[in-house]
């Protein structure tokens, strides 16, 4: 393995591979077992004699990209490893490298080139969500998931972790504040329909109700980062400037006008009603453009 490689792994990981500069120097033992003859060396190994990582945080694999990895694996063969640490005789489990090991399966292959390490199962852990973080296409929401296990699970703290991952401690804390927003809006991050920006914009508003429905407005409306931190600047910035005043308790039948109408304009209503069954609708707007839209849904 080049240096540039291994720099581009971070020091974490190379540690906890214990890689040194001869690594490619190891010399490949092939069995028709598919023994391997010293821990640390490349070699060829059953795919069948390998069982996947119980540690892996990917959870979701694009089927399409996957084909596509086993063609060029049939036409080029595999040219980058995984690894594994041995169990036993003729038993491997897979350390990183999981997309590469399944594109293998699907490309037929029988045997697969290994790096085989010794790690114990929070070595196994660690290294696996390392490899994950520094070589995988991973959305926002499995990156923080992964910092937030590599934290409870192998007791880091942030420092720590952003030396692990190269990455610095407000880096860090800003994916890991992404799993303090309501479980639809992870989703909606974890599957693109909104960007870690919007996401990061959705964090200045407290409530979470408030949260989804901004969240809502967004996917709708098609807003871009720097439309929904307007949004969501104008909304706080009113907020703030409100008297600090107790509001009134509207009944269940009110409420349910008003989250209808919400609903059906993207914006947030306001319904009043008296005593005597009279009252107003408040539909507010950011822009002219908004204003048209909300008019466009009325068919003024």
């Amino acid at each position: 393995m080049s240096a540039e490689k291994r720099n581009a792994l971070g020091r974490g990981l190379s540690a906890l591979l214990n890689d040194n500069e001869n690594v490619h120097q190891a010399k490949t033992s092939v069995s028709s077992q598919g023994d391997v003859t010293s821990p640390g060396s490349i070699s060829d190994i059953k795919l069948a004699e390998i069982e996947t990582n119980p540690f892996q945080p990917r959870t979701d694999f694009d089927q399409q990209a996957l084909a596509e990895l086993a063609d060029s694996i049939k036409i080029q063969g595999l040219i980058q490893p995984i690894t594994v640490r041995r169990l036993g005789p003729h038993s491997y489990q897979l350390i990183s490298g999981e997309r590469r090991f399944r594109a293998s399966k699907l490309a037929g292959l029988s045997y697969i080139p290994a790096y085989v390490r010794s790690a114990n199962d929070q070595q196994m852990l660690e290294m696996a969500l390392i490899e994950n973080i520094q070589r995988e296409n991973l959305n926002a929401i499995e990156v923080a998931l992964s910092f937030q296990r590599m934290i409870e699970e192998c007791h880091l703290k942030q420092e720590e972790l952003g030396d692990r991952v190269s990455k610095n401690r407000s880096t860090v804390t800003n994916y890991l504040r992404l799993l303090r927003l309501p479980p639809v809006v992870q989703a909606g991050i974890r599957d693109e329909q909104i960007s870690m920006g919007h996401a990061k914009a959705l964090l200045s508003v407290e409530d979470p109700t408030k949260q989804i429905f901004y969240y809502q407005h967004i996917i709708k409306q098609g807003l871009s980062v720097r439309m929904t931190e307007e949004l969501v600047r104008n909304a706080v910035h009113a907020g703030t400037n409100k008297q600090a005043k107790r509001p009134e308790p509207v009944s269940f039948q009110v409420q349910k006008i008003q989250d209808d109408l919400a609903s059906k304009f993207s914006t947030r209503v306001k319904l009043k009603v008296d005593s005597r069954g009279k009252g107003t609708i408040e539909i507010p707007f950011l822009s002219q453009d908004d204003l048209g839209r909300i008019l466009e849904i009325m068919e003024w």
